[in-house]
């Protein structure tokens, strides 16, 4: 029986790290890429030990095999994670609703990935409600980025509530800038 969570066990980040692996974009073809989504970055353990010493992500898992996954990653995070300093520094000038976006209590999704024989099975809203019945009493929103060639990671994303509050390019992509509210 499927059931959502949060990580407990070493056992889950690295099965998280090696689904992770499994959808990366360039470990995929380009069918896969275009019909199913990918990842872009890949979470060494080290640095998903850490940022679950901050807050625990959510999972869903199939007895004891962890099927999807979704990263919570605090702001405190962008310390040791220097993805996410980018990130930070990106979303730094960014404002919501005619405030700043830093005015608001919030966390990124670090990342999200179902694996492909559960993904069409409602997982990635178990995954989204999990976060919002464990974290919407302390954080506003969550905030996270969208790769452009992702179509289907986007979609999804607007189907559980997210809003693109801004578009950019870097030297790898471009990027949608997302926000739930859960005010």
């Amino acid at each position: 029986m499927l059931h959502a969570t949060t990580v407990t066990k070493e056992d889950e980040l690295i099965q998280i790290h090696h689904l992770n692996q499994q959808n990366l974009k360039q470990n995929l073809s380009p069918g896969e890429i275009q019909t199913e989504g990918f990842v872009t970055w890949l979470y060494s353990m080290e640095l998903l030990q850490q940022m679950h010493t901050l807050a625990p992500s959510v999972l869903i898992k199939e007895n004891d095999m962890v099927v999807g996954y979704a990263l919570v990653t605090l702001k405190e995070a962008a310390v040791f994670h220097p993805d996410l300093q980018i990130m930070m520094d990106n979303l730094q000038p960014l404002s919501y609703q005619g405030k700043p976006l830093f005015s608001y209590d919030f966390y990124c999704m670090g990342q999200v990935c179902i694996h492909k024989d559960y993904r069409g099975k409602g997982l990635f809203n178990m995954l989204y409600q999990k976060h919002k019945d464990l974290y919407c009493i302390k954080y506003n929103l969550i905030v996270t980025e969208i790769s452009a060639s992702n179509p289907r990671s986007q979609k999804a994303h607007e189907n559980v509530g997210f809003k693109t509050i801004h578009t950019y390019h870097d030297k790898i992509d471009e990027w949608a800038v997302v926000v739930w509210d859960w005010r």
